[in-house]
């Protein structure tokens, strides 16, 4: 079953044929929002809104190990996240990115579940934190739907809420990082440790500060508008990858 994050402008699926809602509790809280259960072209796919569905929690306090570890244990062998970013190189406002790779600059955040105690530590292999055979299947999927999806990006992960300074874009992409955004780290993190194959598609919404139309300030109209628009293509690109996502044994 594939397990769909949606970020901001994303807290339900208009496709998604609802069978239940499901209030689940984890070791390590409850996640969320409920996850809602049904299916998207007879396939079944659990659905998680990560800021809530009221989009009423900050990334900084999501309770990403929760989401994780709840979507694993209702049966996801697989997750898809989308995320809005801001564009810091390469990366045009309306475009939608598959991240390659990724940068963490985020801080006080529950990062692990081999936090000690009575469990034993684990070392995981990050090199590439987005799985292959499921990155390939969005791209799959985009070119089935004739929606354009950039391949490769890096995600520079920041702590928000607050958008950057443009000094700290201009770090950034000195570091690398072609795309800005909050909520990538320790999702994907998390998604390697208790492997469940992760990807993410990212919604580009704005030019990041001092880039582009942003090199004074951020307009957030252009931003929500930006962000609606982009995902609509999300939306039909799930459609598509539904039925194009690895089975457990071959998506990793």
């Amino acid at each position: 079953m594939l397990a769909i994050i949606g970020g901001s402008g994303l807290t339900r699926l208009a496709t998604l044929a609802v069978a239940r809602r499901e209030i689940v509790r984890t070791p390590y809280g409850e996640p969320s929002a409920p996850l809602v259960f049904g299916q998207i072209a007879g396939r079944d796919v659990v659905f998680l809104a990560r800021h809530g569905h009221g989009h009423t929690i900050p990334p900084h306090r999501v309770n990403y190990r929760a989401n994780m570890s709840a979507l694993r244990e209702r049966g996801a062998h697989a997750v898809v996240a989308v995320a809005s970013v801001g564009g810091i190189r390469g990366h045009r406002p309306g475009e939608l990115v598959l991240p390659h790779q990724l940068i963490d600059y985020t801080y006080d955040r529950q990062h692990t579940i081999f936090d000690g105690g009575d469990m034993k530590v684990v070392h995981v292999d990050f090199t590439h934190p987005y799985t292959p055979a499921l990155r390939a299947a969005c791209l799959a999927a985009a070119n089935e739907g004739g929606i354009a999806l950039s391949d490769g990006g890096v995600y520079g992960a920041v702590q928000g809420p607050r958008l950057e300074s443009a000094a700290e874009i201009d770090r950034m992409d000195r570091d690398g990082a072609t795309m800005v955004g909050m909520t990538g780290m320790p999702e994907a993190a998390l998604a390697r440790e208790l492997e469940l194959p992760y990807a993410a598609i990212c919604v580009v919404v704005n030019h990041a500060a001092g880039r582009g139309d942003s090199a004074q300030s951020i307009s957030m109209e252009a931003l929500v508008r930006t962000l609606e628009a982009g995902m609509e293509k999300v939306r039909a690109l799930l459609d598509h990858l539904v039925a194009l996502v690895p089975a457990p044994d071959d998506a990793r």
